[in-house]
């Protein structure tokens, strides 16, 4: 069910008993701003924060694992030198 702050404000105990249900999101005009959870989603949740965590290097070797077993890859052109305008202002002040 969808709140608005000042609804939520109002009936706290209600938005509590609701979110044992199902989640209970409130609003701030048309953005979302926070959701109420019964303690059994957020066990689960904050179980599968832990579970899930890994550092950014974890994350490439597993994105890397997975391109080589399905056999894919990033085709890349080659690397060509560009032409760089601060250069010549460089080699004219000298």
């Amino acid at each position: 069910m969808s709140w608005r702050i000042g609804q939520a404000k109002q009936r706290f105990s209600e938005v509590l008993r609701r979110a044992a249900e199902e989640p209970q999101l409130i609003h701030d005009r048309d953005r979302l701003v926070a959701a109420v959870i019964g303690p059994l989603d957020a066990e689960e949740f904050l179980a599968w924060r832990r579970q899930r965590q890994l550092s950014l290097a974890e994350a490439f070797d597993t994105a890397r694992q997975i391109c080589s077993e399905e056999g894919g890859g990033l085709e890349l052109d080659p690397r060509a030198d560009r032409k760089n305008p601060l250069l010549r202002v460089a080699d004219a002040r000298q």
